[in-house]
């Protein structure tokens, strides 16, 4: 999948804005392959997979496009 950085939160997490839907994925940055948190901007592009864990889908194996 496709997104964009929406948001970046000081303790390493953050949310992507998927276009396809309304709905923000969760991100901690143990889920970037690649890049380093502190290289990531908002509005940054990403490819990542998704995830079903029990709190929700999130994003995981973030990375350049």
């Amino acid at each position: 999948m496709q997104g964009t950085i929406k948001k970046l939160m000081p303790n390493g997490c953050g949310f992507i804005a998927v276009a396809d839907s309304a709905k923000d994925l969760f991100f901690h940055s143990s889920s970037l392959t690649g890049v380093r948190f502190e290289d990531l901007k908002e509005g940054h592009k990403v490819v990542f997979d998704t995830e079903q864990t029990r709190r929700g889908v999130v994003a995981v194996n973030i990375r350049w496009p």
